[in-house]
């Protein structure tokens, strides 16, 4: 099973230009089973670039093969009298159970934040059920990122096949097979990062520094290339892990694509 992970800028290149067709067509060259998307925009033309665009829409009509699951951490009005939403999606050719969203704290503070999302879908792997999570941490805040760090390891660790009545009541796959990924905003060496669940990039390389996947190909100043993009799978999972690496050279978005193979 491959897996790629991506945060596309609301599908903003490095040329300035949001095409979602374009992630879309990066996304296929992968081949990958499952895609996990963070920024992901719809009707926000005050975004750079930006026309507004239904993105989620855009990207599922250009991946035809994919289900989609989507989770809008910002959903506000616009000034069009629509709504205007911002979070994360996967994207899956495997078939799809059930499909949970859930909202991660958002403490009171002075400084900018938004509310952040995981979406959360059950998949027919081809070695069983398999819970794929997806997210995008808060950027200002470390204060936020460990309130919501805390609730990803209660929500890696909740969950059941329900129950066996019929209608919404009924049992559905569950697995304690997790994979979780993002952009955790945080760099390798932050003690904030995940510790419930086994990071595969050190898994796999061990020793080797993370491959940087923010600030690669743009850098304003001040700012250094580092990573804040990461897979993360449960203790269960370690010894299925194949291969793992990032897409340096690509510039549709300001971070690189990281892909996952689990066998």
């Amino acid at each position: 099973m491959r897996l790629l992970c991506w945060n596309v800028q609301w599908c903003r290149g490095l040329d300035g230009l949001v095409d979602p067709a374009r992630i879309a067509s990066e996304a296929r060259r992968v081949d990958a089973d499952v895609i996990c998307l963070q920024e992901v925009a719809a009707n926000f033309p005050d975004l750079p670039g930006s026309r507004g665009e239904d993105q989620p829409h855009v990207l599922m009509h250009a991946l035809p093969e994919y289900e989609g699951c989507l989770v809008s951490g910002v959903d506000v009005p616009a000034a069009n009298g629509r709504r205007s939403r911002f979070g994360n999606l996967i994207l899956s050719r495997l078939k799809v159970g059930r499909v949970l969203r859930h909202s991660l704290p958002w403490p009171s503070s002075d400084g900018p934040s938004m509310p952040r999302t995981a979406v959360e879908a059950v998949l027919d792997a081809p070695f069983g059920p398999l819970r794929v999570i997806t997210t995008h941490l808060e950027y200002y805040s470390a204060e936020h990122r460990a309130a919501q760090v805390e609730r990803l390891r209660q929500i890696c660790g909740e969950g059941s096949e329900g129950g066996k009545e019929d209608g919404a009541f009924r049992a559905m796959p569950w697995s304690r097979d997790v994979v979780l990924c993002g952009d955790f905003n945080m760099p390798p060496e932050d003690p904030l990062l995940p510790k419930f669940l086994v990071d595969a990039w050190r898994a796999i390389n061990p020793g080797k520094p993370h491959p940087h996947t923010f600030h690669v190909h743009e850098q304003h100043e001040g700012e250094k290339p580092y990573c804040c993009d990461y897979v993360f799978v449960s203790e269960s999972l370690q010894q299925r892990l194949t291969t793992i690496r990032v897409d340096s050279a690509n510039r549709a978005s300001d971070h690189q694509p990281v892909i996952v193979e689990i066998a």
